[in-house]
């Protein structure tokens, strides 16, 4: 019997597109092909490989009405966001922008006797498996320059955001993408697992859970392949006593809700200077409880269900977990009445927290988040650092020195002055402990998606 991957809408429970999940053994001939139609594509001019993809990027851009829309039924994010074009194409721009100098030979010696150096040689065949909470700008963040360096791409995405490849897939084949370079595949999690142990693939990107993250490194053993793993996440704020208090509040609070709290570089716990943590938290207070939560096609929504009910009950566990063991409720039921008991959970704000509740150690992945006072930087940097995780940090100050200092200390991929919940295209995107390994975007994304080839030539025989 074959088996359905199936995409429940959180907007009503309903199913919302279906696709038969692929057999092992054809999902293994499409990756053959793939592997050949790799290289003639890794042998054309690179200025043609970056016109190719960004003619794609633009395809996918002239999609943008019905990718909005695809995205409110399948993941719950609000329609008045228009999607994730502003960041697809930011990013799209900039790797273009920088590929003839990351991909450049390194030269080490030019003259009559020898010539040296050092290429960077496609990996090959690069198998990214994408998330469902920002399914274009996690998929985009290794398309781009993985195609651009000259591997072939197969993307297989979430279940709960099932039609993203196929549609990504589909810009990229009506701009003039060769056949076969970039294939989407409808995959259930035994299938990849066993593509993966074959070795079929030449690196491995993949966004998600820190189980996932396990699931592919057991299956990946023993077969050399790269991988990048971009897993869970716990990322603080730090307010210091000289920050710009407004503004400080208006971007954390829209880091920890925003997308229903459903961001990899979300903000899930903030740390206050005493002298401000009680206009914080009123400020918060009013911030948070300004939000309509409601249909994501209505346009007056401001935060939509969350991707799944499942997902929900996890945040509505550790907020309830927290509350038994003393935490305090900022924002009143009331005001949200469409909270459902299922995707449709209101956002919440938590004080008189402590690291003994999950809710300021496990990743939540939803609208809820924690507040704390703290008396120095030493606290400050003690509590953000007792974390499993390390994707970014996110510091408060006019000190720019006093920024630099402290985030010296935080165990982390990013570190972030008087911003929060954002990628720069330049810089590596990159975690530690249990956020995974390896980096994407900048110059070392490039690297990481090519290798290494020397070669040493003796002109002259002696």
């Amino acid at each position: 019997m074959t088996m359905t991957l199936k995409c429940i809408s959180p907007i009503d429970g309903s199913v919302y597109a279906e696709r038969p999940v692929m057999t092992v053994d054809s999902a293994a001939a499409a990756v053959a092909r793939v592997r050949t139609a790799q290289k003639s594509w890794a042998r054309r001019p690179l200025a043609e490989r970056v016109a190719l993809v960004q003619k794609g990027v633009a395809r996918l851009n002239a999609m943008k009405d019905d990718v909005v829309l695809e995205l409110a039924h399948m993941m719950g994010r609000p329609v008045r966001y228009g999607g994730e074009f502003g960041g697809v194409n930011d990013r799209t721009a900039y790797m273009a922008e920088i590929a003839e100098r990351a991909l450049a030979p390194i030269s080490i010696e030019e003259s009559a006797q020898f010539s040296r150096y050092i290429r960077r040689v496609p990996q090959g065949v690069v198998f990214i498996v994408a998330p469902w909470n920002y399914p274009y700008l996690t998929a985009i963040n290794t398309i781009v320059p993985a195609l651009i360096a000259g591997n072939a791409v197969v993307i297989k995405h979430a279940t709960q955001t099932l039609l993203v490849g196929e549609r990504i897939v589909r810009a990229f084949t009506e701009a003039g993408m060769p056949e076969d370079v970039f294939i989407n595949l409808f995959l259930d999690h035994k299938g990849s697992e066993q593509l993966i142990s074959a070795g079929s693939f030449d690196f491995i990107n993949f966004t998600g859970s820190v189980g996932g993250g396990q699931a592919i490194e057991r299956a990946a053993a023993g077969t050399f392949t790269g991988l990048g793993l971009e897993l869970g996440g716990k990322d603080p704020g730090y307010v210091m006593e000289d920050a710009d208090l407004d503004w400080a509040v208006d971007t954390l609070m829209d880091g920890a809700l925003y997308n229903a709290g459903q961001c990899c570089c979300g903000i899930e716990r903030i740390y206050v200077a005493r002298p401000l943590y009680a206009e914080f938290i009123d400020k918060a207070k009013a911030w948070a409880s300004n939000l309509k939560l409601g249909n994501p096609l209505d346009p007056e929504t401001t935060i939509g269900p969350m991707a799944n009910v499942r997902f929900a009950a996890e945040v509505r566990a550790q907020t309830a977990e927290a509350i038994a063991d003393g935490a305090r409720p900022l924002i009143d039921p009331s005001l949200f009445p469409q909270d459902d008991g299922g995707a449709y959970l209101m956002p919440q704000v938590l004080v008189d927290v402590d690291h003994t509740m999950r809710v300021m150690r496990d990743e939540s992945f939803g609208p809820v988040v924690g507040i704390m006072p703290v008396d120095s930087d030493a606290e400050a940097l003690e509590l953000m650092n007792d974390c499993a995780f390390g994707l970014t940090a996110s510091l408060w100050t006019n000190d720019p020195e006093r920024a630099m200092r402290i985030g010296d200390e935080i165990e982390t991929g990013t570190i972030m002055m008087n911003r929060a919940d954002y990628l720069d295209p330049a810089l590596c995107w990159t975690g530690c402990k249990a956020t995974g390994r390896g980096g994407s975007l900048s110059e070392i994304g490039y690297h990481n998606l090519t290798r290494p080839k020397s070669y040493h030539l003796r002109k002259k025989q002696a």
